[in-house]
């Protein structure tokens, strides 16, 4: 927060509110088909119900996406959140945030940027306290409460403490200039904010793409584990009561929270069975137009509890085809490795390993949702392009398809995300999925877990072994009598099946840092498939990258880290307009 950012606001408003609302009206009549009211100004725009909806229906544009204007947002091409700074995928040069070696930056949109829309929500609080018919504002005022919440989180995530501001403040504020709140505070006035906004939804959304009570709930899982886990485990060696404490009441509101969405039975994870085994895949290139061999599309989609909604006249963000199929990300040997075999064990475990011989055996006997997220040597893809694109969706458009061939790059390529038919660049209408059940019933099977160290196996029916079996119905479940026969741990086999499941949603590196575990698995060397005494090393002659020892190709070396890296450092413009706010850990200006 700072003068600047609240003075620019100010002006905005005294000018004309109706900038504000003009704008995000437009971007929902293509989006959500809202209907926006014209000619609004601040005298105007707070006296019927329908304009304070009408200016809630911005908020919708906050949430994490492909890509989008705010840096904040981007979840899968580069951000605070995205993948590329974790340590399973890589790109074409080193990630400076994934290396270790970012810096502290001038100025930083994502501080501005989610202050900005914490403004836009205080407004509409405050301007409802007066409000004469509290009911019929029940809807905007608790979708002002979730996204409020959900900026917070932002903020917690991405640097930890944050100034605490309930209020639509005056440039002139003494609060602008204060030190910035404990991250526990914080926390517990999202988990506030959350809780009231559950109240205030509706049981169901009123319209595709809208809030409803569900998602409040899937939302404070998600808060309460990330936050749970952080003070569990963020301990220095040394647990304390206090701390002990926090991380279980926290533990058990996102276990609880979870539940309330699981029993409420509004949504089932998606799954077709003309699709089979691709239902996966095919549900995150869901569209309103053919998309797919089933026919389906976006109001089929039973699993997404809140999405970023586009549709095919929005022409923006990223051309998610281009940016993920085949080679154009790097996964990693590591990811690879991560996927259970069909007896439910790590390859390491696991008697139906096939090994590394051939350029897929890896593949043989494994969870088919490596085989939907990448794309083994010899698999039939398609892209957005009229030459390669599917338009019969049956087997005649294998006449267009593209061939895969992994002699580039790390040696293993992307599936996910990949749309098939033709559409012009950013003209990709899918929905990006912001919160979707299977995040909620893994939230669960961790929260469990991690409230006494232990799981049932009827808890993890209910939860984990769903999204297991969703596409491997005949994949053995995670049973506590397959983790004692097979010397596992429970712990990192539930945290195996979240991080395939969300792979490539922006979710890695936020859970590495939460589990304390980004000082073990970030300063790894990234490497590509196995090439020394294998298929690649004799049909893959080119190849010109370095080998580890073992034979792999190495793509990154030299990665470090730090605890600081933690906690993302304060931008220096911000330090300047508010000293108070002081700098995190370990970041020297």
């Amino acid at each position: 927060m700072n003068t600047i950012s609240f003075n620019k606001i100010t002006r905005q408003l005294r000018a004309s509110l109706c900038i504000v609302l003009s704008a995000s009206c437009m971007m929902f009549t293509s989006c959500m088909n809202f209907e926006p009211e014209a000619q609004m100004n601040d005298a105007t725009v707070w006296t019927t119900a329908n304009n304070f909806q009408l200016f809630a229906n911005q908020f919708y544009s906050y949430t994490h996406d492909i890509q989008s204007g705010a840096t904040y947002q981007y979840a899968v091409s580069d951000g605070p959140h995205s993948d590329l700074r974790s340590d399973l995928i890589a790109g074409a040069s080193l990630n400076s945030y994934s290396a270790g070696t970012n810096s502290i930056p001038s100025t930083d949109g994502n501080y501005s940027t989610l202050y900005t829309h914490i403004y836009y929500t205080n407004l509409l609080l405050n301007r409802a306290e007066n409000f004469s018919d509290q009911v019929s504002i029940t809807v905007p005022v608790a979708e002002a409460k979730f996204f409020r919440a959900y900026c917070y989180f932002e903020l917690v995530q991405i640097y930890g403490d944050a100034i605490l501001v309930l209020k639509p403040l005056d440039m002139n504020s003494e609060e602008l200039q204060t030190k910035r709140n404990d991250r526990g505070e914080v926390i517990d006035q999202i988990i506030k904010d959350l809780q009231d906004a559950a109240e205030g939804l509706p049981d169901t959304p009123s319209a595709a793409g809208k809030l409803g009570k569900d998602a409040a709930y899937a939302m404070l899982s998600r808060v309460a584990l990330f936050e749970g886990t952080w003070q569990k485990f963020h301990t220095n060696g040394a647990e304390t009561t206090t701390n002990t404490t926090r991380s279980t009441a926290l533990l058990q509101i996102a276990k609880d929270a979870a539940k309330k969405v699981m029993d409420r039975a509004h949504y089932k994870l998606f799954y077709n069975a003309q699709l089979g085994t691709e239902s996966y895949r095919y549900m995150f290139i869901l569209e309103d137009t053919k998309c797919n061999p089933a026919g389906l599309t976006t109001a089929d989609n039973t699993e997404y509890i809140l999405a970023r909604r586009h549709r095919l006249a929005d022409g923006v963000g990223l051309n998610i085809t281009k940016a993920y199929l085949t080679n154009a990300v790097y996964p990693t040997r590591k990811l690879a490795n991560m996927y259970v075999c069909q007896d439910g064990l790590p390859i390491a475990k696991s008697t139906l390993f096939k090994g590394y011989t051939t350029a897929t055996s890896e593949f043989d006997n494994r969870d088919n949702r490596m085989l939907t997220t990448l794309a083994e040597n010899g698999t039939k893809v398609w892209n957005n392009t009229a030459n390669n694109c599917r338009s019969a969706w049956d087997a005649t458009d294998e006449n267009n398809a593209l061939t895969v061939s992994v002699t580039s790059n790390s040696g293993y390529q992307t599936h996910k995300w990949a749309v098939e038919r033709q559409v012009s660049d950013r003209y990709e209408s899918m929905d990006f999925p912001v919160i979707r059940y299977a995040e909620v019933l893994l939230n669960y099977a961790e929260a469990t877990y991690e409230l006494g160290g232990q799981i049932s196996d009827n808890d993890l029916d209910i939860s984990l072994n769903l999204v297991r079996q969703r596409v491997n119905p005949n994949m053995a479940k995670l049973s506590n009598a397959l983790v004692t026969t097979n010397s596992l741990s429970m712990r990192e086999e539930i945290r195996r099946e979240r991080t395939v499941e969300l792979m490539f949603e922006g979710y890695r590196i936020d859970d590495l840092k939460r589990w304390a575990t980004a000082p073990v698995e970030m300063p790894m060397d990234q490497v590509g498939v196995l090439y020394k005494g294998t298929w690649f090393e004799s049909h893959w002659t080119t190849q010109s990258r370095q080998l580890t020892s073992d034979g792999c190709i190495l793509l990154y070396g030299d990665r470090t880290w730090s605890d600081k890296l933690y906690l993302y450092p304060l931008p220096s413009d911000q330090l300047q307009l508010n000293p108070n706010l002081g700098q995190n850990p370990g970041w020297s200006n």
